[in-house]
C-alpha cells in the first residue's frame, strides 16, 4: 500500500497517535541519556527525531566518521520501545566544510555572502556540498538502515527555512538549466517573460541571471520563475537524499514542511506527492491578529497536501518559542486546544521541538517537553497530561476528515499576488485566504484546502479567495464545476493573470468573467484606513472596482466611495450552479454573513448544529466509527449534543459540556447503536 495515496494509517510501528519530539542527546552528557528515556516512557513518548543536526558530531573531519554516541542512543531508545525518526544530518554543514569550501555558502540578492555560524548556510545548487552530503547520507543509511528502532527517515530539516533563495553564480547556472528545460528555446522564454518591455530581450540562455538587486523594479515573471526554480532546487535536494535512502532501505522517507504564515518559499503542492508521509512543522504565531485561526488553516492545508490521508505534526511548541518579538507562553488549556486542533484535522502524530530544553545555543529559551525546571514544574505535569490525552485517542488513528466545502490555495498565486507593482500593496494573499477560511470555520463548516485544478466534484461549495494567478485549465475546471451544479464564491483580484503572470485582456476578473456573469474595467483601491458602506449595512475596505453585471444579479451595492452605486456582491446562476463575486474586502461580520448565506444556498450543514463561532467542531471517520472533536476557544461552557463516549474522560452520555477553553472528543453512537440501546432499555 502506497502511504502517499492511501487513506489508512501512517507507516509507523506505533498503534494510535504517535507522541514525541526532537531529541538532541549530543547536547547533554551521556549519563543524562538513561534518565531521558526513562522520563520519555513515563510521559508516553514513543517516537523521537534524532540526528537532525548531527553532521558535525558524526563527521569530525572529512571522511572520518564517529558513530559511537549515535549507536548507543539508537540502541537505548530501542531497548525502551521508542521508535526513531532518523535525520540524515545534512541540514547544516560542519565548520570544517565551510572553511575548506566557502563557495558552498549562499549569496544574497545584493551580492553579500552569508556567513556560517547559524544554520542552513549552504547553497541548494552547490555540487560540492551535494557531493559531501550524499556521502554522509549513504554512510548513515548503510549503518542504520536495518536498525530495529528506525521507523522513518527525516531528510535534512525544514528545507529552505533560511536558504531558499540563493543568487550565487552556481545558482545562476542552475537557474539557466532549469529555464532551458522549462521553455526549450530562448524565444519561448522571451515570450513568457514579456522581454519586449524595457529592452530585456535575451539572445541566449547564457545571458539570463537570477533577479539580483536592480536599479528599478525587476521583471515580475523572472522573479516568479526564480521562485519556482528555487523551490524545485530544494525539492531536487530532497530527491537526491531520498534516492540514496530508498536504494538502501525500505523505511519510509519524508521531510518536514513549514505550512505556516511566515514561510512562502516552497511550493509544497509540488513537493507533497514525493513524500511517503506528509509532515508539517507549525508554531502559533503571535505576530498575527488571530494565531488560532491560522493554526486551523495550516492544519487543513497540510491535510490537503496529504490528499486527505493522515499526516504528521513533526514540530510544535510545548510553550513559548524564542524567535518572535514577544514569546508568549501557553496559558492553561492552550496546549490541549493546540494539539487537538491538529489531530482533529488529520494529524496522527504529534511531536515537539524539543524533548529537553537546551542550556546553550540560539534556542536555549525555546520551550520543551522537559523544561529547564525539570520534573518539578507545571510544564512537565502538562507533558504527562498530554501523553495520557493522546493515549486515550489511539482509536482515532487512521480515520479521515470529509468536508463539503473546498477552499482553493496555491503557493504560486501567493508569490504572484504579493509582488510589487500592483494596484495596491494592501492586498496580501494570505490575508484574504485566512479571512475566508476563518469565516467558514466560524459558520461551522468543515473545509478542505485544495489546489486549483483539483477534483471538485465532491464539494457543495468552493471558495476562491484572491486567486490573482490561475492557469486556464484550473479556471475552466471551476466553470465546469458550476455548470454541473456546484456553488462558487470568488473574491476580488482573482483570475487576473495566467501562469506566466500575463494580464488577461478584455476586462477583469479575466478567467472568471463568464462564470461570474460580470466585467470590471477599472480597479479603485482604497486609501489606508478608508472604508466604504454597502446598502445592506455592510462595510468594506482595501479594494473596490467598477463592476458591470452581464447576467449576474446584485446582492449589495456600494453607497459611497469611488464606485458608489455599483455592485459590491453579485450572484450569477450559471449552468446548474451558482457563482458569487465579492468586489471588496468585507469587514469580518459581513464576511461571516456572506459565508453563512453561501453555505446555506449550497445546502452545507454545520459539523455540529448550534455551536457558536468560538467553538471549532471537526469530525473524523473510519469504517467503524465517527469521532467528533470539539475545541472551545471561548470563555463560556458549551454543551454539545453528541450521543456517545467522550474519550478523554470515558463518560458516555447524550450531551457533553465543554468548558470555556476546554476540549472534548466524542466517539459518536451510531443510529443503529442508539436504536439497539433503546430496545435494550425497553
Amino acid at each position: 500500500m502506497d502511504p502517499r495515496t492511501s487513506r489508512g494509517r501512517l507507516p509507523l510501528p506505533q498503534r494510535g497517535i504517535a507522541f514525541g519530539g526532537d531529541y538532541n542527546p549530543e547536547q547533554w552528557p551521556r549519563e543524562t541519556w538513561a534518565e531521558d528515556v526513562r522520563l520519555m516512557r513515563e510521559a508516553g513518548v514513543d517516537l523521537v527525531a534524532v540526528n537532525v543536526f548531527g553532521w558535525a558530531e558524526i563527521e569530525r573531519a572529512p571522511g572520518e566518521y564517529r558513530f559511537e554516541d549515535l549507536d548507543h542512543v539508537m540502541d537505548l531508545l530501542h531497548e525502551h520501545g521508542i521508535a526513531v525518526n532518523l535525520g540524515t544530518g545534512t541540514s547544516t554543514p560542519p565548520p570544517w566544510l565551510t572553511t575548506r569550501h566557502p563557495e558552498i555558502l549562499p549569496v544574497t540578492r545584493d551580492g553579500g555572502t552569508v556567513s556560517p555560524g547559524g544554520r542552513q548556510a549552504w547553497c541548494p545548487s552547490s555540487p560540492v556540498l551535494r557531493d559531501h552530503a550524499e556521502r554522509l547520507v549513504r554512510t548513515v543509511a548503510e549503518r542504520y538502515g536495518e536498525h530495529p528502532a528506525l521507523a522513518l527517515w527525516h531528510v535534512s530539516n525544514e528545507l529552505g527555512c533560511h536558504n531558499a533563495l540563493c543568487y550565487c553564480d552556481e545558482s545562476a547556472a542552475a537557474f539557466r538549466r532549469w529555464l532551458a528545460q522549462r521553455y526549450g528555446t530562448v524565444d519561448a522564454l522571451n515570450a513568457a517573460w514579456g522581454t519586449s518591455f524595457w529592452s530585456q530581450r535575451y539572445g541566449s540562455f547564457e545571458e539570463v541571471l537570477p533577479p539580483r538587486a536592480t536599479a528599478s523594479p525587476e521583471n515580475p515573471t523572472q522573479v516568479l520563475d526564480f521562485r519556482r526554480f528555487s523551490s524545485d532546487a530544494l525539492l531536487d535536494w530532497y530527491h537526491a537524499e531520498a534516492a540514496i535512502l530508498r536504494a538502501t532501505t525500505t523505511t519510509p522517507v519524508t521531510t518536514n514542511f513549514m505550512v505556516t504564515a511566515h514561510i512562502a518559499t516552497q511550493d509544497y503542492r509540488a513537493w507533497a506527492p514525493h513524500m511517503d508521509v506528509v509532515a508539517n512543522d507549525h508554531y502559533l504565531d503571535h505576530r498575527l491578529p488571530d494565531p488560532w485561526a491560522e493554526l486551523a488553516f495550516a492544519a487543513d492545508a497540510t491535510r490537503g497536501l496529504a490528499d486527505g490521508a493522515p499526516w504528521m505534526l513533526m514540530e510544535a511548541s510545548h510553550g513559548a518559542v524564542n524567535w518572535q518579538p514577544r514569546n508568549i507562553a501557553k496559558r492553561p488549556g492552550e496546549l490541549e486546544r493546540m494539539v487537538l486542533t491538529h489531530v482533529a484535522r488529520g494529524a496522527d502524530a504529534v511531536c515537539f521541538f524539543q524533548w529537553r530544553a537546551s542550556r546553550a545555543g540560539a534556542e536555549q529559551f525555546h520551550s520543551a517537553l522537559l523544561p529547564h525546571a525539570g520534573t518539578e514544574s507545571t510544564q512537565w505535569r502538562a507533558t504527562l497530561r498530554l501523553g495520557a490525552l493522546l493515549d486515550s485517542l489511539d482509536d482515532v488513528a487512521g480515520s479521515t476528515v470529509t468536508s463539503d466545502v473546498a477552499l482553493l490555495f496555491d503557493w504560486q498565486a501567493w508569490w504572484a499576488t504579493d509582488a510589487p507593482g500592483h494596484p495596491t500593496q494592501d492586498v496580501r494573499y494570505l490575508d484574504e485566504v485566512h479571512a475566508m477560511h476563518a469565516a467558514l470555520r466560524r459558520s461551522g463548516a468543515g473545509v478542505d484546502v485544495v489546489a486549483p485544478g483539483a477534483d471538485l466534484s465532491g464539494y457543495r461549495l468552493v471558495v476562491v479567495p484572491t486567486l490573482f494567478l490561475v492557469a486556464d485549465e484550473a479556471a475552466a475546471a471551476l466553470e465546469r464545476y458550476v455548470d454541473a451544479g456546484g456553488h462558487l464564491l470568488v473574491t476580488y483580484f482573482s483570475g487576473i493573470v495566467d501562469e506566466h503572470d500575463h494580464v488577461r485582456t478584455g476586462g477583469y476578473p479575466g478567467a472568471f468573467r463568464d462564470v461570474l456573469g460580470l466585467r470590471t474595467d477599472e480597479f479603485f483601491p482604497l486609501d489606508a484606513g478608508q472604508r466604504v458602506a454597502l446598502d445592506d449595512g455592510g462595510t468594506g475596505q482595501v479594494w473596490t472596482e467598477r463592476v458591470e453585471t452581464r447576467g449576474a444579479t446584485v446582492e449589495s451595492r456600494f453607497t459611497d466611495g469611488p464606485v458608489a452605486g455599483l455592485p459590491a456582491v453579485t450572484r450569477h446562476e450559471h449552468g446548474a450552479g451558482v457563482a458569487r463575486y465579492v468586489a471588496t474586502r468585507l469587514d469580518t461580520p459581513d464576511r461571516d454573513g456572506l459565508a453563512a448565506r453561501a453555505l446555506a444556498d449550497a445546502g452545507v450543514e454545520p459539523v455540529l448544529a448550534g455551536a457558536p463561532a468560538t467553538v471549532d467542531a471537526v469530525r473524523r471517520r473510519d469504517e467503524a466509527s465517527s469521532y467528533l472533536f470539539v475545541v472551545n476557544h471561548g470563555s463560556e461552557p458549551f454543551v454539545a449534543h453528541a450521543p456517545g463516549v467522550e474519550l478523554l474522560s470515558g463518560r458516555t452520555a447524550d450531551t457533553h459540556e465543554v468548558p470555556g477553553g476546554g476540549v472534548a472528543v466524542v466517539r459518536e453512537q451510531s443510529t443503529t447503536d442508539r436504536r439497539s440501546g433503546q430496545e435494550a432499555t425497553a
